[in-house]
């Protein structure tokens, strides 16, 4: 697994909160394993992962799961990837 491009302090991405962390899979379901393999992660609380509805898997988190996908893109070809690997790992550019 590899370390989260996105941050390397082990606190919400979202709020900053250290407090009720849980490690969040950017991309999940089926990009699981690529989330783990090119630091696709980050660390949330309890409230903006799952405990609220506007948490990224809550009923109105839409636009913070969709924040942190663009987030963790950009991030990955600040690296000096493409637009295009990008798309062929995960299917979609989200910019």
């Amino acid at each position: 697994m590899a370390n989260s491009i996105l941050q390397n302090e082990k606190e919400c991405l979202i709020c900053g909160s250290t407090q009720s962390l849980e490690y969040h899979h950017i991309f999940f379901g089926a990009n699981r394993k690529i989330s783990d393999r090119e630091g696709f992660t980050c660390y949330l609380c309890h409230t903006c992962h799952t405990g609220s509805n506007t948490a990224v898997h809550g009923k109105d988190g839409h636009e913070n799961d969709i924040m942190l996908k663009q987030a963790v893109q950009m991030a990955y070809e600040a690296l000096g990837h493409t637009t295009e690997q990008f798309r062929q790992l995960i299917g979609k550019s989200y910019l």
